[in-house]
């Protein structure tokens, strides 16, 4: 039975009369589990919706409020042979470390234990072709039972548990007949060495869980990546707000917000929740939320979204959208469902395991029938139909995927792409195309001084180093340029206008035109932002824009050679997007795009056939990075948006994002040879176990030869 709990403390509405629920689910062990978990929960009467996600193991279900209860939710899961509990983060992560730890000791026991059995067997078989005594074999033999039981009994449990599940919940997974092969081969080995038999499989049973614990081991590793930032806003949002009762200021939980209510935002804060402007003047940081690069100006009546930044001026603000109803939250709602949706599509080992389970099974089964129909005693046809379990074992299988992402994903970070998700290469390698969200992905994360090489080199180093006073944008763009680090002594500056400090004995002056005394302002391009300095009768203008990264140009054109279809969706303005689109020869772009209108773009492209890699780095581009295909963001990205992308790449250059789609291409082909390798193996493998002609020494040899032939073909990815 579930644990008891307060489970109303968990359910909150979801609009419609509907409530929803966040559950974590234990004893997922394969993509199939997707479909069996949904279903059961969809059964329920009331329930109108349930999705889970497979890589953090999270399950949404909403119901209609009164129709269904929690308990019912948890009891289904139970009923399909797993175990649910209200999503804890600081408890899911625990629970992660913990499964980590448990595997990593399941796999050194495993290992220890395999090594030492395989001492053993090794006198067994050299002493079966000379002059070994049965006694000796048979110490040998118990010595190995000895060491292969409880080796066995404490490794194997990640699988064991995984099978009497799937049993119970009368289905099959993977893991069946893993845990069958197992188990038998064991048991089989007990009572040939008991009847003093010339062959035992200890050996055998102990390496089928090594070989299988390192590809577990691998898959659960690339899976908690993804779970380091475990998709947390909190950072994005206040946790208090400055609400006014009456004329006095008190401070309260964002929590308690409601429509309605009068806030104080002060300089420095983050605004609380979205809202009107009632009074105040300031400017405020909305590049998280929508994409907007350059900084707004609020005044009374304007309206702003919680998670802005609040800068030079404290706000009055009412409150329009809160508990769960802000901007924020409904970007939080659209990154879940895509996260979810996107889980759905089954990996290949997931296809190929799918296939896998029954067929052992059948071929198992029809070996014993066969030895029977043949004449042969129960004792040798069932000895024969374990061996073909044994001989069948899916380590070469377990190990295909696996070892190919691990070295690719060594290739990945010598390019400096580190990967957040198992399943990213082969996605990467299906992409047809690429979508750039343009501020902070195309171009570098922050603006730049351009066309410097044209003015005069000591006014420049003069208004560097006097933009080193000032906390301006444009300005802290222009203090890169100075060389001497050092700030003028006696800069002042003026909110709204410019700094200005005496050098040599003369006034100069950085700033707006009017401040600086221009008359006649140069007329601006489109997507450039000047500002100006003065010294004297000495004047420059100084264009700061987003630059693009140093190598995007190059790696547009290459990523078109390889035959994808490059676009641009943004969130920043169109004439800001497009001087960027037109140098980089982009023909489809779009601008002043909110979140959920990217997602609308994605899933129109998906059901076109489409295979979508969006690369983006804003929070706002954190729900269309969970819908695309497969999803890379730089670093410079935000933790959010970093935990939705797939891969995250490193440095200035965009070249990562083209050494991802190939070595992902190369990779994917590589794990397809090696389940090819793996079928190869049992075509030849099979035939020989039916015949009854497998000894532990063929057996030990097919497996580690299979495995090794897998592990050494997925070296290759390391070559791009």
């Amino acid at each position: 039975m579930p644990e008891v709990l307060d489970l109303s403390l968990y359910a909150k509405p979801a609009g419609n009369g509907t409530l929803g629920m966040e559950l974590a689910v234990d004893g997922i062990a394969c993509g199939a589990c997707i479909a069996r978990i949904e279903g059961a929960v969809k059964r329920l009467p009331g329930v109108t919706e349930a999705r889970l996600n497979y890589t953090n193991r999270r399950l949404h279900v909403s119901w209609t409020d009164g129709a269904a209860e929690p308990a019912q939710i948890l009891q289904a899961l139970e009923d399909s042979g797993y175990h649910g509990h209200p999503f804890v983060p600081q408890r899911a992560e625990q629970a992660e470390a913990a499964e980590a730890r448990r595997l990593t000791r399941c796999l050194a026991v495993a290992g220890f234990a395999a090594m030492n059995i395989m001492l053993l067997s090794v006198s067994v078989w050299s002493g079966n072709v000379t002059d070994i005594t049965p006694e000796t074999r048979d110490f040998f033999h118990w010595a190995s039972a000895l060491i292969a039981l409880p080796a066995a009994a404490y490794a194997g449990r990640p699988f064991f548990t995984s099978a009497w599940r799937a049993i119970k919940s009368r289905a099959l997974n993977m893991d069946v007949p893993i845990s069958l092969g197992v188990i038998l081969a064991l048991g089989m080995s007990v009572v040939e060495t008991a009847n003093h038999a010339e062959h035992a499989y200890f050996d055998s049973a102990i390496m089928l869980l090594f070989f299988l614990l390192i590809g577990r081991t691998l898959d659960h590793a690339m899976r908690r990546k993804t779970r380091a930032i475990a998709g947390n806003l909190a950072a994005l949002k206040a946790e208090t707000a400055h609400r006014f009762a009456g004329d006095e200021l008190v401070s309260v939980p964002v929590a308690a917000l409601k429509a309605g209510d009068r806030l104080l935002v002060k300089p420095g804060e983050r605004v609380p929740a979205d809202g009107i402007v009632l009074g105040g003047n300031s400017q405020i940081d909305e590049s998280l939320i929508t994409g907007e690069t350059a900084r707004r100006k609020v005044t009374s009546g304007t309206t702003i979204y919680a998670g802005s930044m609040n800068y030079s001026g404290a706000l009055t603000l009412k409150v329009t959208a809160a508990g769960g109803a802000a901007l924020i939250d409904e970007i939080e709602k659209l990154l879940d469902k895509a996260a979810s949706a996107k889980s759905r599509a089954m990996r290949l080992a997931d296809r190929a395991s799918r296939i896998y389970a029954p067929l052992v099974h059948a071929t198992a089964a029809l070996t014993f029938v066969g030895w029977l129909a043949a004449g042969a005693t129960v004792h040798d046809a069932l000895v024969t139909a374990i061996a073909v379990l044994i001989i069948t074992c899916p380590c070469a299988l377990a190990l295909a995927i696996p070892a190919v992402q691990v070295v690719a994903s060594g290739a990945l970070f010598r390019a400096n792409v580190i990967l957040n998700t198992g399943d990213a290469i082969e996605r990467l390698a299906e992409v047809d195309t690429v979508i750039f969200d343009k501020t902070g992905t195309l171009t570098l994360p922050e603006p730049r001084a351009t066309g410097v090489a044209s003015l005069d080199p000591e006014l420049l180093q003069m208004a560097a180093r006097l933009a080193l006073s000032s906390r301006h944008p444009l300005a802290v763009a222009l203090a890169r340029e100075a060389q001497t680090r050092a700030p003028f002594d006696g800069a002042v500056e003026e909110p709204g206008q410019g700094v200005r400090a005496l050098v040599d004995r003369v006034d100069a002056r950085l700033g707006s035109a009017e401040f600086c005394g221009v008359v006649q302002p140069a007329a601006g391009e489109i997507g450039l932002s000047t500002i100006y300095f003065a010294r004297g009768a000495r004047v420059i203008a100084i264009a700061i824009s987003q630059t693009l990264r140093p190598d995007a140009v190059n790696v547009v054109k290459a990523l078109a050679h390889f035959g994808l279809d490059v676009r641009i969706l943004s969130g920043d303005r169109d004439e800001a997007v497009a001087p960027i689109a037109s140098a980089l020869g982009i023909a489809y772009w779009q601008g002043g795009l909110k979140p959920a209108d990217k997602i609308a773009l994605i899933e129109s492209l998906k059901a076109n056939g489409r295979r979508v890699l969006m690369v983006g780095d804003g929070l706002n581009d954190a729900p269309a990075l969970a819908a695309a295909h497969v999803s890379l963001s730089p670093i410079s990205a935000a933790d959010v948006t970093q935990a939705q992308a797939d891969a995250v790449f490193l440095g200035e250059r965009l070249k990562p994002v083209l050494d991802a789609v190939a070595i992902s291409r190369r990779a994917r082909g590589l794990m397809t040879e090696n389940l090819w390798l793996a079928v190869i193996y049992n075509a030849i493998a099979v035939p020989i176990a039916i015949a009854g002609a497998v000894t532990p020494l063929i057996a030990a040899l097919a497996m580690s030869g299979s495995s090794l032939l897998v592990t050494l073909n997925a070296l290759r990815a390391r070559r791009a």
